[in-house]
């Protein structure tokens, strides 16, 4: 399965929900196999919790991800039945989800309002300041390094302030889920972190949290030139120089997915410092 590495860290890091196909559309069973046919999948969803910011009161929040519904099954109402399981399973928590666009049409009819659109670009990076080796600063002036353990407390706090949600549980995987975790350091102080990891025959690279555009592309072009194949980078469209700036190194798309919310009338992400979710499964 092209997805399987994230699939680990959406079930693990938040709650599967599927549908079983009817018995009539099991695939058989192979001869000498005995036993009774194994039964599929109809439609999968996903729900990822989110605690508020530290000292924020509030019920969190959740994202819903991986709404699939498999072919045979489309278009008897699958979909929005598995979409209102995971609103009533999240209780009072604001619920947010990227949408493509066939998709929008049904988040609205359950409430969903559009809040901002990504850009899903992808390419072979090319770029002829590539971030350097750790210590050595960009052309920006910006240095970054490898993310250590010790790191870990900083990222958290300067993400519980950028994304306004607590994403403890799915920051402390990122060692062990992404290719590589670096940081860009000001001093003794911390000031954007950036994420790279394997999604099917491309490097994803997200989440990327910093305080300014310099330091999002100083580590975007440290993590996108260490990929050996294509980059995926999902540009958050009101970020127009840095998406300008990957399409001049190699990258490029169209096609645009929009964060929707229900329950609320946006979120407390802080658009200037979110440059790239951590994926359109997660916020």
């Amino acid at each position: 399965m092209r997805e399987e590495h994230k699939w680990r860290l959406l079930l693990t890091a938040g709650r599967g929900y599927g549908v079983d196909a009817p018995h009539g559309d099991s695939p058989p069973v192979s001869p000498g196999q005995g036993g009774r046919p194994r039964r599929g999948l109809a439609g999968t969803v996903v729900l990822t919790p989110y605690g508020p910011s530290p000292g924020v009161p509030g019920a969190g929040a959740a994202c819903v991800g991986m709404v699939l519904v498999a072919e045979r099954h489309s278009r008897r109402g699958l979909g929005r039945r598995l979409v209102r399981h995971a609103l009533e399973e999240s209780g009072d928590a604001t619920v947010f989800l990227f949408a493509t666009g066939p998709g929008r049409p049904l988040y609205e009819k359950l409430g969903f309002v559009p809040v901002v659109s990504v850009d899903m670009l992808t390419g072979h990076f090319s770029c002829p300041c590539p971030g350097g080796a750790d210590g050595h600063a960009s052309d920006a002036g910006v240095i970054v390094r490898a993310a250590t353990a010790a790191d870990l407390p900083a990222v958290r706090a300067l993400d519980a302030a950028a994304f306004g949600l607590d994403r403890s549980h799915l920051l402390v995987r990122l060692p062990s889920f992404a290719d590589h975790f670096a940081v860009a350091v000001s001093g003794d102080r911390i000031t954007g972190y950036a994420a790279a990891w394997p999604n099917g025959r491309a490097t994803v690279i997200g989440p990327v949290v910093a305080g300014d555009r310099a330091t999002a592309q100083a580590l975007t072009a440290r993590l996108a030139s260490r990929a050996a194949g294509p980059v995926r980078f999902d540009a958050y469209t009101h970020h127009r120089e840095l998406a300008s700036w990957l399409r001049a190194h190699g990258l490029d798309g169209g096609f645009l997915c929009t964060l929707m919310v229900h329950g609320a009338p946006g979120t407390p992400m802080d658009p200037d410092r979110c440059f790239a979710p951590y994926s359109v499964a997660l916020g």
